[in-house]
C-alpha cells in the first residue's frame, strides 16, 4: 500500500470496560496507521449484531452467534475475542435455584443474537425467553417480571452485591461439559475490504490490544469511564476476565470453541444452517 491510499474505517463496538481496554491504543492514537483512519462508533452489542446483517460498519464488534448471520459479509478477525475461560455469562435469581429448576421458566435475556443466549439454549432448551435490554435484567428479575435472568457484562461481577443468587455459570459449565474456553464476542471485518485493509485493521486490533496489555494503568484509567459504575478493583477484575491471551490473538482453540459452539447451536435448533468459521490475521 501507499500512503496516498488512506481509508476511513469506522470501528464499531460496546461502550464496555473490556472492549474500552483493548481500543485504547486506537482510540488514543497511539497505536496508528499510514494506511487506514479509525472512526470510532459506540452501540451496545445487540445493536451491532442487527447492523451487521446490513453491513453497516467496516470493523465491528459482533456475537460469535451472530456470525453464522453475517458470514456472507463479514470475516471473523483473529484478535479482538472476548473468551469466558472457566466463566461467563451467568443466570441469576432472586431465590436460590438447582439448574434444572430452570426449565419452562421465563427467563430475561440480552438478546437473541447474543452469545450468552446461543449458550443457554444449547444448555436448557426449554425456557420462554424474554428479550430485555442488558441493564434492565437486574430490575425485571428483583421486580418478578420474569424467574430469571441470564446477565453479560459487569453484572457477572456485582449481582451478589445487588442480592440475587447464581443459579448457573454458563462459561463454567462449558468448561466442565467441553474442556474449552467459551467465545463469547469476536471483531469481524467487511469482507469487500481488500486483503491489504483487512491485513492492516488486523495488525493495529492486535497492537491495540497488546498496548493496552503493556500498558495497564493508563488503558485501565481510560476504561474506568465505561464502567458503569465500577469501583477500580472490580473492574480491573472484569478488564482481566476478558482482555487476554486469547483476545491477542485466538490461536487454535478460539476457532476450534467457537466451531464446537455453532455445531452445537445448529443441532439445537437456533442456528438454521451450519457454517464454518473463518479468521483473517
Amino acid at each position: 500500500m501507499t500512503s496516498s491510499a488512506v481509508k476511513d474505517i469506522v470501528c464499531a463496538h460496546s461502550p464496555d470496560s473490556d472492549d474500552a481496554f483493548m481500543f485504547y491504543g486506537l482510540a488514543t492514537r497511539k497505536i496508528r496507521s499510514r494506511f487506514v483512519n479509525i472512526k470510532h462508533v459506540l452501540e451496545d452489542i445487540e445493536s451491532l449484531n442487527r447492523k451487521a446483517l446490513e453491513g453497516v460498519y467496516e470493523l465491528t464488534a459482533i456475537s460469535y452467534h451472530a456470525y453464522p448471520y453475517v458470514a456472507d459479509k463479514y470475516v471473523l478477525m483473529s484478535s479482538g475475542s472476548s473468551v469466558g475461560d472457566g466463566y461467563g455469562p451467568m443466570v441469576i435469581a432472586n431465590r436460590p435455584m438447582h439448574p434444572e429448576e430452570l426449565k419452562g421458566k421465563r427467563i430475561a435475556i440480552p438478546g437473541k443474537m447474543t452469545t450468552a443466549y446461543l449458550a443457554m439454549r444449547i444448555i436448557e432448551p426449554d425456557f420462554e425467553a424474554v428479550p430485555t435490554p442488558f441493564d434492565r435484567i437486574e430490575e425485571a428479575v428483583r421486580e418478578h417480571v420474569v424467574d430469571a435472568g441470564l446477565v453479560i457484562h459487569e453484572a457477572q461481577l456485582t449481582f451478589g452485591k445487588a442480592g440475587f443468587h447464581n443459579v448457573l455459570d454458563l462459561g463454567k459449565w462449558w468448561r466442565k461439559k467441553y474442556n474449552l474456553p467459551l467465545p463469547l464476542g469476536a471483531n469481524a471485518l467487511l469482507r469487500s475490504l481488500t486483503p491489504e485493509i483487512q491485513s492492516e485493521c488486523c495488525r493495529l486490533m492486535r497492537e491495540s490490544i497488546q498496548y493496552a496489555l503493556d500498558n495497564t494503568d493508563e488503558a485501565l484509567n481510560y476504561a474506568m469511564q465505561f464502567a458503569r459504575d465500577m469501583e477500580q478493583p472490580l473492574a480491573e477484575k472484569f478488564v482481566g476476565m476478558y482482555v487476554n491471551h486469547h483476545t491477542v490473538d485466538a490461536g487454535e482453540i478460539i476457532p476450534r470453541a467457537a466451531q464446537k459452539l455453532l455445531d452445537l447451536g445448529h443441532e439445537a435448533g437456533v442456528i438454521p444452517h451450519r457454517i464454518t468459521v473463518e479468521f483473517v490475521r
